[in-house]
């Protein structure tokens, strides 16, 4: 290609990123190098990583995967006996006995399958789940790109539209735009625990008509970044509208393990479908998303996901299917996959051990929830919202009109300066929450509470320094034009 305009449209609609990320990853390098800065390290909280921020895996997880991948070490003593086993059962699940080898079959390994519908069935109270009704893929992020996918129209005068809440998760937007696909923003009520609004929903489809055609309503519950939980009252609300519009209902719920708020549960949409009438329950089409990225597991690097797809076309679903198999799925997420929905059991060797390692970390998610979110309350120009459940905060910003700006002034959101000084000034990366889809005055930041308290310490400790008056006041002045406009030009080199 000799030139950008030869570049597929749809790469080139792609929004930018921020840029933060690389920022704090060439800070750290210049750190490795010996330049002083007023920080020892960049503590990074702006993703769904908690390896990334320090957090132990889960030892029987990282048991078993290695004793698949050299077998050799199954024939010692030297992990406990259901590792062991279980090892032995995944290994003989894969062709060839080996994990080098390509998937059992394009959908997927039928052994791993079958955990996965009999883990949703037990976790819906019997509401049966069928084998072939769940697909994999590279993380809950690919299996929702298969159905935007199918969804898009590239040859259509009007494009199709998605119905997606404000704030939504980070990775959302830039997916719709490579799929060809509207953001058609609601905002959820920040004001009610980020709740989502009847009237809000009815006022966004109404606004889209005549600029795109839309085809599905996204949910995140838990919510992504917001930490909000909901009610079987908003979720039968969702389900009768999205009956109503005729769109097809698609349920993010990766977050479906990490529920602290006490008076909160997870319940999943298929469960509530299921508990309807049947002119709803065996018409609305819905497709929840999981993935071996949720908090307990915290196994983002493997990337491996599933959807489950309910009351599709069967010819629709075909299609879906083909889409799936075109790329035969990775097999150490599927194995991964297959120890999340079937972890050890009272009795198991390793069932103490792996006990104690879940509620470490949901003890942990739930303290740093609620010491960060008091905290923030009382930070100079900082709001906050509980969260119940997922590993985000989403404290709202009260920007100086300095900062605002000067972001104008620079073509950058301020919401995105302000997390530039913040890694430049503390060393501390967060998401700005323009990553998250919104587009108005209303700034936030994404921090993710699932790092070791020690960490979340220094990380407060740094925030508060940062948002002191003089502090902040200080931010917007030191550091030059010409020093930002060279920061961005490389994160987009990068």
């Amino acid at each position: 290609m000799s030139c950008v305009q030869k570049v597929n449209s749809r790469v080139l609609g792609i929004r930018a990123p921020s840029g933060l990320q690389a920022l704090a990853a060439r800070i750290t390098e210049e750190i490795k190098q010996g330049t002083l800065k007023p920080f020892k390290r960049v503590i990074d909280l702006s993703s769904n990583d908690p390896h990334r921020a320090e957090m132990a895996p889960i030892s029987f997880v990282r048991q078993v995967l290695a004793a698949c991948l050299y077998p050799e070490i199954i024939k010692e003593n030297s992990l406990p006996l259901d590792v062991r086993q279980r090892a032995r059962e995944l290994l003989g699940a894969c062709l060839g006995g080996s994990v080098g080898s390509y998937s059992a079959t394009p959908y997927g390994i039928p052994h791993v399958i079958k955990s996965i519908a009999e883990f949703i069935t037990g976790r819906d109270g019997g509401v049966k789940s069928h084998s072939e009704n769940i697909i994999f893929s590279s993380g809950s992020q690919k299996t929702l790109e298969m159905v935007f996918n199918l969804m898009a129209d590239v040859e259509g005068k009007t494009q199709r539209g998605v119905l997606t809440p404000m704030p939504c998760p980070h990775t959302l937007p830039p997916l719709l735009d490579m799929s060809g696909l509207t953001l058609v923003p609601y905002q959820l009520k920040e004001d009610r625990g980020w709740a989502v609004d009847l009237d809000e929903l009815h006022r966004a489809l109404n606004s889209a008509r005549g600029r795109c055609e839309p085809m599905a309503i996204y949910i995140s519950n838990p919510g992504n970044p917001t930490g909000h939980v909901q009610d079987r009252k908003t979720m039968k609300e969702v389900i009768c509208f999205a009956a109503t519009e005729g769109l097809v209902l698609l349920a993010e719920e990766v977050y479906q393990d990490s529920v602290y708020g006490g008076d909160r549960e997870f319940i999943s949409y298929k469960k509530v479908l299921f508990e309807m009438d049947k002119s709803f329950s065996e018409t609305v089409e819905l497709v929840s998303f999981h993935s071996i990225s949720s908090p307990c597991m915290g196994e983002c690097g493997l990337r491996g996901g599933y959807m489950e797809v309910i009351n599709m076309d069967p010819a629709v679903f075909q299609h879906l299917k083909q889409l799936q198999a075109t790329s035969s799925p990775t097999i150490l997420p599927q194995l991964a996959l297959d120890v999340m929905v079937n972890p050890p059991t009272l009795g198991d060797p390793s069932y103490e051990t792996y006990s104690q390692e879940i509620r470490h970390t949901l003890t942990t998610l739930s303290h740093n929830a609620l010491r960060a979110c008091e905290f923030l309350n009382n930070v100079p120009g900082m709001s906050c919202q509980p969260g119940a459940a997922g590993i985000f905060l989403y404290p709202c910003l009260h920007l100086p009109p300095q900062m605002i700006e000067e972001a104008k002034g620079l073509g950058v959101e301020a919401d995105v300066l302000y997390c530039q000084r913040l890694v430049e000034e503390e060393g501390l990366c967060l998401g700005a929450g323009c990553e998250n889809g919104q587009e108005d005055q209303n700034y936030h930041v994404r921090l993710c509470v699932l790092a070791p308290p020690a960490t979340l310490d220094e990380v407060l400790t740094r925030l508060c320094s940062f948002n002191h008056p003089k502090q902040l006041l200080d931010a917007v002045q030191k550091c030059s034009v010409m020093c930002l406009v060279h920061y961005n030009c490389r994160s987009e080199d990068s």
